[in-house]
């Protein structure tokens, strides 16, 4: 019961909360690699230090959807695809594959010579046992199951063949097998030992766990004999690092200031306030890199009052100016939005750009159109003597979330009363998933467009059954059927129409209140060298990174 719970708690992780920033003491001292490469040549051995800014509360990718396993997940899996650098599919641990006319079919062939860290080869077997593992409801996948929500079943064909047969055509499918939710996990620790998989998987990456203590640590070391990197990385043969010791630091200014006294070598999440200090800084290499998917936003929960109602989900939206909120509390570094998709997603349509605007006049207009023309004492709208209340659940803090208590000012401004709710993580999650919420907020990365499907089709609403990830409770005959014909379309120009179509109807239907890009920033010293970007996750990959001395 206690892991069922991880699992789930963890699932909200994806949805990252909107949260304020604080500052404790205290980091441990890093460790390099101890010898020069005068030569520029990469130098073997060492442990790298990495402060993280949260737990994932399990390390089976399948069983999560925490947005630490976008670079974690990278330390120690390898998935059946990869992207290459144009965005496009490409072989890792399956050397090809062929899709039938009907689309319904995929044939994959697996790649010689693959062992996981327990001595089991991947095979046909080994990837059918992955594809069960994702959809079992006993692993309760929050993200897994839901991309690959239209497989059927699979056939062995032979050691290194799979014949995967999905219920209808599936256009995202080797897209989603490239993330790092995505990874293989050994078929003798799924079916004999379940329930140590969030604790210590067992991967064919190059690093494998080594030691995990929930919320205090993660230790990786090398994996011998590794040799099957994607071909976009240029690295063949095992890592160089020895170590990789993972420090969960959930301060921000505390990681910042561990980064700059030498004590961490590389830390995700820099905050905002501090990336001029970090571009600025000789010896730190910064990285500000657009999440492809949902940028982040405020969902609206449509299958209540008072938000089922577009006219006050419009009027939301006209009374925040967001780009004051970002400059404010993104010193620069939050790049603002005004739809519901990011920026470098496939298929981004520029026109829907401009058509929701900052504009308190309209917003009042709305509101008094919908009927909220009475005001209380407190200068907040009401309707039949109930006061026009908003509640968001959000996980507790020292402090409420500076972006939110300025978002509630300006609602305050229309006569909105935003309450923000602090709350355990635990009751956040309940809530979320019981739709007790008027709004939740958070950004969805994805590697695809079909980000747009796993929102808003009323598909992907939470049951008893099954977890989704619809957090509006948006239920839209029009947009389901473009958005299931467009996950069901090959790539290219009718494809493009069909999403071009589903984000215009999204501007009709204001969903959600759109923020800004869902920027990944992280940050490196110099001495560690050879850091990659992976194709799928704006994030770092360390296969090939290494470090010289200081």
């Amino acid at each position: 019961m206690r892991a069922a719970r991880h699992r789930i708690v963890s699932a909200l992780a994806a949805v990252v909360a909107l949260g304020a920033l604080a500052a404790v003491a205290g980091c441990g001292a890093s460790a390099t690699a101890g010898r020069p490469a005068a030569d520029g040549q990469p130098v073997r051995g060492g442990t790298l230090k990495f402060a993280v800014s949260g737990d994932p509360l399990c390390l089976d990718g399948h069983a999560i959807s925490s947005g630490l396993n976008q670079f974690l997940g990278r330390i120690a899996y390898d998935t059946v695809t990869t992207l290459d650098r144009d965005g496009n599919p490409a072989p890792y641990l399956a050397d090809s594959w062929t899709v039938s006319p009907d689309g319904k079919t995929y044939t994959f062939k697996l790649k010689p010579g693959v062992t996981f860290s327990d001595g089991t080869a991947w095979n046909a077997e080994a990837f059918k046992v992955n594809l069960e593992h994702m959809r079992d409801p006993k692993t309760k996948s929050p993200l897994a199951a839901a991309y690959i929500a239209p497989y059927k079943d699979s056939k062995v064909v032979d050691d290194r063949t799979l014949e995967v047969h999905l219920s209808y055509p599936y256009t995202p499918f080797t897209y989603v097998l490239a993330q790092s939710w995505l990874g293989v996990l050994s078929p003798k620790a799924i079916k004999e030992s379940p329930q140590t998989l969030c604790a210590k998987p067992i991967t064919t990456g190059p690093f494998e766990v080594e030691s995990y203590h929930r919320n205090q640590s993660i230790t990786y070391v090398k994996r011998k004999g590794y040799n099957w990197a994607p071909t976009w990385l240029n690295h063949t043969g095992e890592a160089y690092l020895d170590r990789i010791e993972v420090t969960i630091v959930p301060e921000a200014v505390v990681r910042f200031n561990a980064l700059n006294s030498n004590q961490y070598d590389i830390t995700d999440l820099v905050p905002p306030q501090n990336a001029k200090a970090v571009e600025a800084n000789k010896d730190l290499t910064f990285e500000n890199l657009t999440r492809t998917g949902h940028p982040n936003a405020i969902w609206f929960n449509t299958s209540r009052a008072p938000l089922n109602d577009l006219a006050v989900r419009r009027a939301v939206v006209a009374a925040v100016d967001v780009a004051a909120v970002a400059k404010s509390v993104g010193f620069g570094y939050f790049p603002v939005k005004d739809n519901y998709l990011a920026s470098n997603s496939k298929y981004y349509d520029k026109t829907t750009e401009g058509i929701l605007k900052y504009d308190v006049p309209l917003a009042n207009q709305l509101l008094d159109q919908a009927g909220w023309t009475a005001r209380d004492a407190q200068g907040y709208r009401t309707k039949a003597g109930k006061r026009l209340s908003l509640a968001l659940p959000t996980v507790e803090s020292a402090t409420p979330s500076p972006q939110l208590v300025q978002i509630q000012g300006q609602l305050k401004s229309v006569g909105i009363d935003l309450r923000i709710e602090q709350l355990p993580q635990a009751q956040v999650t309940d809530r979320r998933y019981a739709g007790d919420y008027d709004l939740t907020s958070g950004y969805w990365h994805t590697n695809t467009t079909d980000v747009l499907y796993i929102r808003y089709s009323s598909a992907e609403i939470s049951t008893s059954a099954r977890i989704g990830q619809n957090a509006s409770y948006l239920k839209d005959a029009k947009l389901d059927d473009l958005l299931l014909k467009a996950r069901q379309t090959p790539d290219g120009p009718a494809a493009a129409k069909l999403y071009s179509a589903a984000q215009h109807r999204l501007i009709e239907l204001v969903p959600a209140l759109p923020l800004w890009e869902a920027n990944a920033q992280w940050a490196y010293h110099k001495r560690l060298h050879g850091v990659a970007v992976d194709t799928s996750h704006p994030q770092p990959v360390l296969t090939g990174a290494w470090l010289a001395s200081r």
